[in-house]
């Protein structure tokens, strides 16, 4: 019998979990299901692009993931039950339920409005793809003149102010940040990012705690009204909720916990990665919820599950941090080097140059996905037998078969 592996959601993570495990493991021996809500890859780091008009490409996940033996099904997942090892899921054909064997869990998050009452009837999200063709869509109909507020100083909340003022300069844009502007980053950082704003004419509301949205405007924690036709709220994401409402141990973010193979500590059949997934990172700090998290974590935990099956070594590869790479307009960028435990160092690299940086990552980042090897030579191994529950690895396995 073919071992069944299932893994839910088709982006960064799940999507290069999913290749990866097909490029390591014989095709004889395991089936391969990858389960997204939509038929495409999105390109979440591109979402504050596709909100002001830019043209992505397309990216079908059928194409991405042809003649690696991955079966692409498109369907909404609504329940997983650990216990049964069964995922339900509905399609246009209905509601059916998928059993497994191993299940790796990549439904990633989405925007978190933390409560804010209106946040959620009169602001706008990124996070996903929808919610940037509706920004877009809105951004098209505002007239000359009109006020815009970007709720959230963090990386996304960046990148979609200094986006709508680049392509919208006849806006008066507004970033309303909690805390001041850029505080995390290093001297040389946040004094570029600082010229920046100040050259598109981005006003910075720094230590502003937005408390309620209302139709046509942003109220703060000291009262200050702002006005507001289209109010973008990048204040944070949350996890999909469906982990919390099973019987694996979560965090209190809803992640689930995870030990350094993303192997959930309580449900060794089940492995998070991504967002999904709480992951202890250098100086025992939680990584953040980031592509730069997600595409390593799907790469140790498809290189562990066949670890497991096939009698490999398992991987310990540390998980840490180099850099964080923000687009600033399409002309201008910043990228700030950081410790391992993502703390910024004095370096940074600043304007055109960092901006061409970040387009290469945010390229490679898709590119990855589709060649989730890094175009090395796969070596699909045999499966001996599944790893019994709690073990590191089975018998050593027969010798490998090269990959075509």
């Amino acid at each position: 019998m073919q071992h069944r592996i299932i893994v839910l959601g088709a982006g960064y993570a799940g999507a290069s979990a999913a290749g990866r495990l097909a490029r390591r493991l014989h095709r004889d021996d395991v089936s391969l299901t990858l389960v997204n809500a939509e038929p495409d890859f999105v390109e979440r780091v591109r979402n504050h692009e596709l909100a002001t008009g830019r043209e992505l490409p397309h990216r079908p996940l059928a194409d991405v993931l042809a003649g690696t033996g991955v079966d692409l099904k498109v369907a909404r997942v609504t329940a997983v039950d650990v216990d049964r090892k069964v995922v339900a899921v509905t399609a246009d054909g209905g509601a059916e339920e998928l059993a497994y064997d191993t299940l790796v869990y990549a439904l990633g998050s989405r925007w978190d409005d933390h409560g804010v009452p209106g946040a959620a009837e009169h602001a706008h999200e990124i996070a996903g793809r929808t919610g940037a063709l509706r920004v877009r869509e809105r951004l098209a109909g505002l007239a000359d003149g009109q006020p815009v507020v970007v709720v959230g100083g963090g990386l996304t909340g960046l990148e979609a102010a200094t986006e709508i003022a680049e392509s919208r300069p006849d806006l008066e844009v507004t970033l309303a940040a909690r805390t001041g502007l850029g505080d995390w980053l290093s001297p040389k950082g946040q004094g570029h990012l600082r010229a920046v704003f100040d050259r598109l004419g981005i006003t910075a509301r720094e230590d502003a705690e937005v408390t309620a949205v209302e139709d046509g405007r942003v109220v703060t924690a000291d009262g200050t009204v702002l006005p507001s036709a289209l109010t973008v709220w990048t204040a944070g994401f949350a996890v999909h909720p469906i982990a919390r409402a099973t019987t694996l141990k979560v965090g209190d973010t809803g992640q689930i916990v995870v030990d350094d193979t993303m192997r959930s500590v309580s449900h060794p059949d089940v492995y998070a990665v991504g967002d999904a997934a709480l992951v202890q990172g250098p100086g025992d700090k939680p990584l953040r919820m980031s592509c730069a998290t997600g595409t390593p974590t799907a790469w140790q935990a498809a290189d562990a599950i066949a670890a497991r099956l096939t009698g490999g070594k398992l991987p310990h590869v540390p998980l840490r941090y180099f850099n964080q790479c923000i687009s600033l307009g399409r002309k201008d960028g910043l990228i700030q080097y950081v410790t391992a435990d993502d703390r910024a160092k004095g370096a940074a690299l600043t304007g055109r140059v960092a901006a061409l940086y970040k387009e290469l990552v945010c390229k490679g980042a898709a590119w990855g996905v589709a060649h989730p090897t890094l175009g090395l030579p796969g070596r699909r191994r045999r499966v001996t037998h599944p790893a019994p529950a709690g073990s590191a690895a089975p018998a050593p396995a027969p010798a490998p078969e090269s990959a075509a």
